[in-house]
């Protein structure tokens, strides 16, 4: 595969081989979760110590004595996630972190090794470099992991960083999202919204926001808080049923949750934790700070169900042994019911197509 997209071949040669693929329809067409399946249908089946594969952000290998080996993998492409007018490399290389481990997170999982490829044009400056890996490296020695090695490639245009990393959890501790039951309850860490405003005021300046809001917000989205401890500790209780971290929009990882247990949901729209910054943020832009928090995306906040009984006792844990609070915010339906919002007047509000998640290939 490699050599049929080589820069070595003629352009003619290269366009002559496409057109003799059999098929003609584009990545745009069937979106980044149909290029996925349609990845995972094209493989081998995974071997038996495969515990989750291709389809969830972190593969659940059975590798090591008595624990599951965690792996996960993202990319960071320069103009598509990040600018560096808005970001300094440093900030960059703590957020490409943070956003990984989230992911180890919202299994119970704890980071151990990581593994980079960096492509990037000739002309970079190596200065950008440095501050990158001091970005990434002490994020990671944060958590208790380390860069154990990767690659770097020349690339044409912009920087690219493939992150990896490995991590562990205990197999009778391990959570995923495709446990939730009928009559759970939906319940979401922190506050959502944060960073969906801090990219705001990155595009749009907005002189009357406070210094306060401004710099709760940008630091939402520039340098995100993985919920790591917060997950361990969910993890650790056993109460929780599924979880997953809040990447693609609450509503679009809720779909996922929902879609991985067969199940559907129903969300209370009064419940859906927003800051005050985020409201200040939004009311400056004439946006609605709730379709930030629903559909904005990169609050790295865990969302997770628990059976209603245990509710009030996952609240008092979670807040007691790590200050962070978590918030109910409706409950696990039948699948046929799929995602419904509620007003405060019991209205339900029809779901936007953002209940589909994220996607890098479908406009938006």
């Amino acid at each position: 595969m490699r050599r049929c997209f080589s820069t070595a071949l003629p352009q003619r040669r290269r366009i002559n081989i496409f057109r003799k693929m059999p098929h003609f329809m584009k990545v745009k067409d069937i979106g980044e979760f149909g290029l996925i399946g349609r990845i995972a249908s094209a493989l081998p089946p995974p071997p038996s110590h495969v515990v989750v594969g291709i389809g969830d952000d972190v593969a659940v290998l059975d590798g090591l004595n008595g624990d599951y080996l965690l792996a996960t993998v993202d990319a960071q492409v320069e103009g598509v996630h990040f600018r560096f007018e808005t970001t300094t490399p440093y900030q960059l290389g703590r957020k490409v972190v943070a956003i990984n481990v989230s992911d180890l997170a919202a299994m119970g999982g704890a980071p151990l090794w990581a593994l980079v490829s960096l492509i990037l044009p000739s002309d970079t400056q190596v200065g950008c470099v440095d501050e990158l890996y001091r970005g990434m490296g002490e994020e990671i020695q944060k958590w208790g992991g380390s860069i154990v090695g990767g690659n770097v490639s020349k690339g044409q245009s912009g920087v690219a960083i493939d992150f990896c990393l490995l991590g562990r959890v205990p197999r009778e501790k391990v959570l995923l999202r495709s446990g939730a039951k009928k009559g759970d309850v939906v319940m979401v860490t922190g506050t959502l919204g944060d960073s969906r405003a801090g990219l705001e005021l990155l595009t749009r300046d907005h002189g009357a926001v406070s210094p306060e809001s401004r710099a709760k917000v940008l630091e939402s989205h520039l340098t995100p808080r993985p919920r790591l401890r917060e997950g361990q500790k969910l993890a650790e209780m056993g109460k929780v049923t599924a979880m997953l971290d809040v990447s693609d929009g609450f509503l679009g990882d809720l779909h996922h949750l929902c879609d991985a247990s067969g199940v559907g949901a129903e969300i209370y729209l009064e419940k859906i934790p927003v800051s005050l910054a985020c409201v200040e943020v939004a009311r400056c832009s004439g946006a609605d700070p709730h379709l930030w928090a629903l559909t904005g995306g990169e609050d790295y906040e865990l969302l997770f169900t628990v059976p209603a009984r245990c509710v009030e006792e996952v609240r008092n844990t979670l807040a007691e042994s790590t200050g962070v609070p978590c918030r109910s915010v409706g409950i696990v339906r039948g699948g046929a019911d799929g995602i419904r919002l509620k007003d405060k007047d019991g209205k339900i509000l029809s779901p936007s197509r953002a209940t589909k998640g994220w996607d890098h290939f479908v406009p938006s």
